[in-house]
């Protein structure tokens, strides 16, 4: 509806001058009087809460009570949920959605707890007596952890609909001083480009455009996503520290399509700030266009948000993120548990070019290496000389790469010991393929005309149509032919969304996300053994919306494997180390330092093997064997118990002199991979060990040394890499 005659039609404009009184006491600033403060605590945080003039304001999230007297300085307060709804008042503070109306006005209606299989859960309720919504802020806590799930629902309880411009789905507020925060706070996010994912940078506000004004601010800092790949520019997470005193606020946005976070500061007074804050939420209308009418009777509810704080910095937050990641998991599965060795046919392997001829020379050496899932990846369906991007929908195997049947291939695998697996992209219909001749209605469309993107048109997973089609192509692979694992790619971005059957295109991208989600649910309800690994051409789509119901993050597309340390160690921030799954592709030619460098970068979280394994030199061979023996044998048991620490800090993946180091720690366990670059032959490691043991490669001449507080490896070639038990 266009939005213009969505107002007048609505009678928003007028409905102030309807009720004047109530309008401007709703309107006005918080009261002195009739004050009241309240906590919510749970055992590692406390939330803190003012209501003044019966309206509610969010004082503070910290770690403990303690810390407050510590922090009184910069204790401020802002609204609890920010809202702005069409035809409100606009603050004139730049494009910022930190505040908004009604969120200003909303009048505090009460609070109630509840127990739930997890922990708590708190329930904040809102209203707005002007437009007739009522706003319920959910905060979900977890025991152990310093890590709160937070979302919020609208209900219009009105007679007319209400246009909603954007809805946090959590705020923070007193981060800092709200005129020295320049000196006080440290930002931490990822840049996550393809094939240069989990890039991570440290920045002062300024240096994202937040720049101290001795006023209030009309700019921020901030990052988000548009469209269904939720981290093809950065990672949906980010941390702000106050390093004066020393405490981090962290998040991730749990969403597989747009998102958005800014930190600024803000006043409800005059133009000299009073708070610094932190708005974070999914889509909204002025950065992915996913503007919402709520018609009477309807709610609407955002997408979940992680936020935590404690004491501590960078890896502190990172070691809490795992903890909540495995215990808020909405589908644990087994296989997360085992870490199986995953082999796959793509990099530096077939690439996309697979035979019966090639794979069954691969199927019997990755198995003698003690691989356990062996998949075939992109193109099994595409005749021979068939370009396989723009033909794919029909998901039937080709006739002419399968002389005797793609079925006898997937047994031969079953008979060597494995599971197989087989490449998807469910999510598209390729232009040239019979699946484009159906309707506009199962696309995404915009302007009157489908989306075509990479060659593809985008499904539309709102439609029951579409999932019951592509139900039955999971039900014909998973039955007649007995895959147990799935490469679900998604090479793509819808961008903005579709205008089909949707209030906005970004409306119908969320309902179409959210559709998905549950469509996935239903893969793994029929299915419960099956593994889906979640790839978006590499680490596209790393969100905690897929991965808190998929098994296996695809990291990266990246094919120089000297590059892959660098995207590792910034994911393994992003990611569970049992979900995170990162290649070794020793090319045919590999000697023992090439090929045992890919081991290393794959054996502390999940092994996705690839390479010509059957033509690969002897020496090659041997190091793959043997890192995946070690792996099974050795390491891959502590895995799901383990949490990432990095000694010498986060990499950047375009330097190629500076060695990389990243420790996985568990209790009773502490193994460290280090590689060298090009760089100096010694790597010295800031850290104290009681003893250091090579667990791989023992064969190639490396020394490791643990002495007076330090500890140092030394290799006596460039391009080498190892792994520590500590």
């Amino acid at each position: 509806m266009n939005r213009r005659r969505f107002l007048c039609s609505t009678g928003i404009t007028a409905l102030g001058s309807l009720l004047p009184n109530l309008a401007l006491a709703a309107s006005q600033p918080d009261q002195a009087s009739e004050q009241e403060t309240f906590e919510w605590n749970t055992p590692e945080l406390t939330f803190a809460f003012e209501v003044s003039g019966q309206k509610l304001r969010q004082k503070s999230v910290l770690p403990s009570r303690a810390l407050q007297g510590k922090i009184a300085s910069v204790v401020s307060s802002g609204v609890e949920t920010a809202i702005q709804c069409s035809g409100e008042n606009s603050p004139d503070q730049g494009m910022k959605l930190g505040s908004g109306s009604p969120g200003v006005r909303l009048l505090f209606k009460g609070k109630h707890e509840e127990s739930t299989g997890k922990g708590r859960r708190l329930v904040l309720s809102q209203v707005d007596p002007i437009l007739g919504i009522e706003v319920d802020s959910f905060y979900q806590s977890f025991d152990g952890i310093p890590v709160v799930r937070r979302w919020t629902r609208v209900t219009n309880a009105g007679s007319a609909p209400v246009g909603i411009e954007a809805l946090s789905s959590a705020m923070l507020h007193s981060l800092a001083d709200p005129q020295n925060y320049e000196r006080e706070l440290v930002i931490h996010l990822a840049y996550n480009s393809w094939m240069s994912e989990g890039q991570w940078h440290s920045l002062r506000p300024s240096e994202l455009g937040f720049v101290e004004n001795e006023r209030t601010s009309w700019s921020e800092a901030s990052a988000g996503s548009i469209g269904s790949w939720s981290s093809e520019k950065y990672l949906p997470m980010a941390m702000v520290e106050n390093t004066r005193l020393g405490v981090i606020w962290f998040w991730q946005i749990e969403h597989n399509g747009s998102w958005y976070w800014e930190i600024s500061n803000y006043s409800f007074r005059d133009n000299n700030a009073d708070d610094v804050y932190a708005y974070l939420g999914g889509p909204d209308d002025l950065h992915s266009s996913a503007w919402k009418s709520l018609k009477p009777g309807e709610s609407y509810q955002t997408v979940p948000v992680a936020i935590g704080c404690l004491q501590g910095g960078f890896g502190d937050a990172v070691e809490a993120l795992a903890r909540y990641r495995r215990v808020a998991c909405e589908r644990p599965h087994k296989d997360n548990a085992r870490c199986s060795v995953i082999f796959n046919d793509y990099m530096n392997c077939l690439w996309g070019d697979p035979t019966e001829e090639k794979e069954l020379p691969l199927i019997v050496a990755a198995a003698k290496a003690g691989c356990e899932y062996f998949v075939i990846d992109a193109g099994w369906y595409a005749e021979l000389n068939e370009d396989w991007s723009p033909t794919i929908g029909a998901w039937q195997p080709s006739t002419s790469r399968w002389p005797h049947g793609m079925k006898f291939v997937l047994d031969r695998v079953k008979q060597a010991g494995m599971i197989p697996g087989l490449w998807l992209e469910p999510e598209v219909a390729g232009a040239k393929s019979l699946l484009a001749q159906k309707p506009d209605n199962w696309f995404l469309v915009r302007h009157g005309k489908r989306v075509l993107k990479n060659t593809r048109f985008l499904l539309d997973f709102r439609n029951p149509e579409v999932r019951a089609y592509l139900d039955q192509v999971i039900d014909r692979l998973v039955s007649d032919y007995g895959i147990g694992y799935i490469k679900m790619d998604y090479n793509v971005d819808s961008l903005q969304g579709t205008e089909i059957n949707a209030d906005s295109f970004g409306q119908g991208l969320l309902e179409h996300n959210r559709a998905h989600l549950a469509w996935l649910e239903g893969i793994l309800n029929r299915y419960p053994e099956l593994v889906i690994e979640n790839c978006g051409s590499g680490g596209g789509r790393m969100d905690y919306a897929m991965l808190s119901r998929l098994q296996v993050q695809s990291m990266t597309d990246q094919e120089n494997y000297l590059k892959l340390p660098g995207i590792l160690v910034g994911a393994s921030a992003a990611v569970l180390p049992e979900q995170l799954a990162i290649w070794s592709y020793p090319l045919a030619q590999a000697d023992a330092d090439q090929a045992s460098f890919n081991m290393v970068t794959t054996m502390l979280c999940r092994i996705h093997q690839s390479g010509r394994l059957d033509s690969i030199s002897a020496n090659g061979l041997h190091q793959v064997t043997n890192g995946i023996r070690i792996y099974r044998d050795v390491i891959r048991s502590h895995i799901p118990h383990t949490a990432p620490f990095y000694p010498l800090g986060l990499p950047d993946v375009t330097n190629r002199n500076a060695p990389v180091a990243l420790g996985m720690r568990a209790p009773g366990w502490t193994t460290l991979a280090v590689w060298r670059l090009e760089g100096a032959d010694t790597v010295e490691l800031p850290m104290a060990a009681a003893k250091a043991e090579i667990l791989y490669p023992v064969d190639l001449g490396i020394e490791v040394n643990a002495a007076e507080g330090k500890l140092s490896v030394r290799f006596p070639r460039s391009k080498m890499a190892c792994i520590l038990r500590l």
